[in-house]
């Protein structure tokens, strides 16, 4: 579905039903008051963000540590893959919901009911940021124990009462540390209003780092070779990632594909030793075409589509740096050493940065960020001057060190 379908559903259906979930739950435990039961099985809902995955990952070992619970996971099936890369969650573990239509959506949401009962899950802590469609799924889950973001007295959507865990998203810190905040919560053995009045360090926001193999190296330079052919030996050339386009989810994160053109011009001709991957979905490929046929240099490849979701860390330990859009590679690359240099514009990296080797370029005007939780992540701009003001030569002159720190390898 298109994401503003989804807005509207979200909207007109989530308010009336989110209400009338309240008052049975209400209902319901005047009537049959339960006793909680030991906390056992968390399940996280994160569905649309493949980012955020990453960027809950601290919450979610801070949970399996010191809570010693069994962790689940809800998300969107284009989305799964996202979970693999760190492997905090087991396969097993995990329930997907098809977004493709309202159909689908329905058969998989039943389903859902019936999975998380079958599992036992006993607390449900719902990752999305005033999400009221993710509010029906933690209320109908049966859970004991029901965490989220809750906007008391600032703005925000209204998603029922269906929490017995309020937290206070604070529009004023890291992204991951409003999730770490959610654990601390269950962590905290009496009620706060709001939760959690506690200091979240930043020595906690540690992500697990992939290590791979001689062998899935090697196979990864065979793959480089089927789409780049005599032009790559990976002996003679140092990998540069460029990764141009982000999801429909919000378009105006998107640095124009002319400066990206450039750009690459400018990293060809200072290093003779560099290919350059262009990188991203399977629909993007002709887009990628175009600007290779645009740039005329055999050592700019088109890359997209040629991998899935779990082998891009393979591909970021071989790389030598990476620049893309603020989307799900910027985050992805952060369980690998990779240099990886984003360019944000509707969004601020105060608050949704990489946790990794990430450098963050941002041009900080006065209408920037312009989406939040607040919002609903919409926001009216239909001229992103956030990224037009971030120039070629200022992008340039950031990773220019990084490129120049390369060893030098003679061309034959």
């Amino acid at each position: 579905m298109h994401v503003d379908t989804m807005r509207a559903i979200d909207k007109w259906a989530g308010i009336p039903l989110t209400f009338i979930l309240t008052q049975i739950l209400r209902i319901g435990k005047a009537i049959l008051p339960r006793e909680k039961r030991a906390l056992r099985r968390i399940l996280f809902i994160e569905l649309s963000e493949m980012g955020s995955t990453i960027l809950a990952d601290p919450a979610l070992q801070k949970a399996k540590n010191e809570l010693s619970a069994e962790l689940f996971f809800l998300i969107f099936h284009k989305n799964r893959g996202s979970l693999e890369l760190t492997g905090t969650i087991p396969t097993a573990n995990v329930c997907t919901l098809r977004e493709h239509n309202i159909i689908l959506l329905c058969i998989d949401t039943i389903s859902f009911c019936l999975w998380v009962r079958r599992n036992k899950i006993d607390t449900v802590v719902d990752l999305e940021l005033f999400s009221r469609f993710t509010a029906l799924l933690t209320g109908v889950s049966g859970a004991c124990r029901r965490v989220g973001f809750y906007s008391f007295h600032n703005e925000g959507l209204y998603r029922g009462e269906l929490l017995t865990h309020r937290v206070a998203y604070n529009p004023h810190i890291h992204i991951a540390k409003n999730f770490i905040a959610m654990i601390n919560a269950l962590l905290t053995d009496h009620e706060e209003v709001p939760y959690s009045k506690q200091r979240i360090e930043d020595s906690e926001l540690i992500l697990p780092q992939y290590r791979c193999s001689h062998e899935d190296i090697t196979k990864m330079h065979g793959r480089i070779k089927e789409y780049a052919g005599g032009a790559f030996k990976e002996k003679e050339h140092h990998l540069v990632l460029i990764n141009p386009n982000a999801s429909e989810l919000l378009p105006q994160r998107r640095w124009m594909v002319e400066r990206y053109e450039e750009l690459i011009k400018k990293i060809l001709n200072r290093r003779p030793d560099v290919l350059v991957l262009i990188t991203g979905a399977p629909g993007e490929q002709k887009e990628a075409d175009n600007m290779c046929a645009r740039i005329e240099d055999p050592r700019c490849v088109n890359f997209t589509g040629a991998l899935k979701l779990s082998e891009l860390p393979v591909l970021y330990t071989t790389a030598a740096l990476m620049v893309t859009n603020d989307s799900g590679p910027g985050h992805f690359s952060s369980i690998t050493p990779l240099p990886t240099f984003v360019l944000f514009g509707p969004e601020t990296p105060s608050l949704y940065g990489s946790l990794g080797n990430s450098t963050p370029l941002f041009a900080g005007l006065a209408c920037s960020p312009c989406v939040s939780a607040a919002n609903h992540r919409k926001t009216p701009c239909t001229d992103n001057k956030c990224l037009q003001a971030i120039t070629v030569d200022q992008v340039f002159t950031v990773l220019t060190p990084v490129l120049d720190s390369l060893p030098l390898i003679p061309c034959d």
